[in-house]
């Protein structure tokens, strides 16, 4: 069964647009967990508007499932995680103004600065995956920096589906998750993936581990209540 690991960025944006705890992100946590979802993700961004830095500190307390944070390798973000020491680390290559991450390493291009920072995490005992595109490239360029995993980054697959192109989007996906299976390393994926695509995604990926889910899950949420939609999510992760 794939790992559901949920993205809690959209409740932090909630709580940050009025102000005070509400909803609380502690409490939010451990819900989610106590309804099944076997991880919690995180992505602080350098102005914190969503997650801030403290909420990544004081969520280590409570997590007890799978602890990933996401995030672009800056000085800042490398402290911080290298404080909290979370379960996994996933490398983000996204500018400090972007609304949302979109697009995956060039892990040619940046192989030197991901061996060095990889290796720093390594040391201290955390987990990494690299954020890439669907093209095996990429995935043979992400071996050579020595994590443990690649997040595929599924943007292109959710709108090829929702376009009904579902058998032409899927293939690099499938592509890349054979190479990174070859080469030995894990394979998470997350982004636009929702109730609608993620069961026809999981079918076709082989040794697909984790997805993180936020955006999409937290929208369904609204309509259908956030313990119903994670197990939903659960369900079809089978």
């Amino acid at each position: 069964m794939t790992k559901l690991s949920v993205n809690i960025n959209k409740l932090a944006t909630l709580r940050n647009s009025r102000g005070g705890n509400v909803p609380n992100l502690i409490t939010s946590a451990k819900d989610i967990e106590s309804f099944g979802a076997e991880g919690i993700t995180i992505h602080p961004r350098p102005d914190e508007r969503h997650i801030r830095y403290q909420d990544a500190r004081d969520l280590k307390k409570v997590v007890t499932t799978e602890y990933n944070i996401e995030g672009n390798p800056i000085p800042k973000f490398i402290d911080l995680v290298l404080e909290v020491k979370p379960t996994q680390v996933t490398l983000v290559p996204d500018a400090e103004d972007a609304i949302t991450s979109n697009a995956g390493w060039d892990t040619l291009k940046h192989k030197d600065f991901l061996v060095d920072v990889i290796k720093t995490f390594k040391e201290n005992g955390i987990r990494t995956s690299i954020f890439v595109d669907p093209d095996v490239k990429m995935v043979q360029g992400a071996a050579e920096t020595g994590t443990d995993r690649i997040e595929l980054y599924t943007e292109s697959f959710a709108h090829d589906f929702a376009e009904g192109n579902k058998e032409a989007g899927i293939k690099p996906f499938v592509d890349a998750a054979q190479m990174a299976h070859e080469l030995g390393l894990g394979i998470n994926a997350g982004h636009d993936l929702s109730l609608d695509n993620i069961n026809y995604f999981k079918e076709h990926i082989p040794n697909l581990l984790e997805v993180s889910i936020g955006h999409a899950l937290i929208c369904e949420s609204i309509y259908l209540g956030i313990e119903n939609v994670v197990n939903m999510y659960l369900d079809r992760l089978k």
